[in-house]
């Protein structure tokens, strides 16, 4: 799709988004203004950045008509999304058009300023196929954290997990605090606003380092190192083909090295924003494979943790969920 991928100017991917939803949807209007066919407000609107990506007004009219001619016209709004990541305010949303039988996103990337950073049209992403649906975790694990932490990304569909489209991390998560509703307090740069800047991550259960990781810089906000996308990392071989990655360590923090055996429990570092990464979190997945991006997806199924107020003897986090380990 020459059009969509034209639009698709906004931020490369990362592996959190934070997750504050916002009441008013700032970025409704610009949707508005593209389905109504109001180019000229739309281009007002765009950054420089966002217009030397497309080029010209004429040329994002060629695309808005490219876009139109594949995929038809919307004829039902489904859901309308805001959320915050790394400063930016995403507004989502999705609908049934005439010209497809897939779900249709429309994405805008608002700045600090209001301004459109990013762009997008497109059917939505599915979640690839596993083998593994019905697969049930060997290790015990537990959440490698404590106190109450937020499930920004987690679950099977694509709508709770956008991790859900890649073989590998078919059932990552990604966590984060929030106090208040937010993931920080005071200067949004400074990482040591971010509530679970610097927490203890622990070993989820029992197993072997095969990776350690943790000389990598910390990324300042509003930045990404898409080159390592883990950043400091560890990643613990279970016993019977589960691999455990934990992502995003604090820069020095990591406390094991590789051929290090752990219990369950025991330090890993602490939570920090190495990496691919839109802000402070701690992202876990389960893989056939100790190579990142070169395995299969496994469910991780924890024991004895409370999601909103209530026991789960054994489950899945969940996105929207606040977590914590069983007292």
């Amino acid at each position: 799709m020459v059009g969509l991928s034209r639009l698709a100017a906004a931020a490369a991917l990362c592996l959190a988004a934070a997750p504050a939803v916002c009441e008013e949807q700032a970025g409704a209007r610009f949707a508005d203004a593209f389905l109504e066919g109001d180019v000229d407000a739309l281009w007002a609107a765009m950054t420089p950045e966002m217009k030397e990506a497309v080029s010209s007004r004429e040329t994002f009219e060629e695309i808005r008509a490219e876009i139109l001619a594949e995929l038809g016209e919307e004829v039902a709004v489904r859901a309308e999304i805001t959320t915050h990541e790394g400063g930016l305010e995403i507004y989502r949303r999705i609908g049934r058009w005439s010209g497809t039988d897939r779900p249709v996103e429309i994405r805008i990337t608002l700045d600090a300023a209001g301004n459109v950073a990013g762009f997008w049209v497109r059917p939505q992403a599915v979640a690839v196929e596993s083998r593994f649906l019905d697969y049930r975790t060997k290790a015990d694990l537990r959440l490698p954290v404590s106190g109450k932490w937020y499930v920004v990304w987690g679950g099977r569909s694509v709508e709770e997990n956008y991790h859900a489209v890649d073989p590998a991390q078919r059932f990552a998560m990604d966590l984060l605090v929030l106090e208040d509703g937010e993931s920080f307090a005071g200067d949004r740069t400074d990482l040591s606003s971010y509530h679970c800047w610097g927490r203890e991550v622990r070993a989820p259960a029992a197993g072997k380092i095969v990776r350690a990781v943790g000389d990598l810089s910390d990324q300042p906000i509003d930045a990404t190192d898409a080159t390592h996308p883990a950043g400091n990392h560890v990643v613990i071989d279970f016993g019977s083909g589960e691999f455990g990655f934990l992502a995003h360590f604090q820069a020095g923090s990591v406390a094991v090295a590789e051929g290090d055996t752990v219990g369950a429990g025991d330090l890993l570092g602490l939570c920090g924003n190495s990496g691919n990464t839109t802000e402070p979190h701690l992202h876990f997945h389960l893989q056939t494979t100790p190579i990142l991006g070169d395995g299969e997806g496994l469910p991780a199924q924890f024991l004895d943790y409370v999601a909103d107020g209530g026991d789960v003897a054994r489950g899945e986090p969940a996105r929207g969920q606040t977590v914590s380990p069983a007292k």
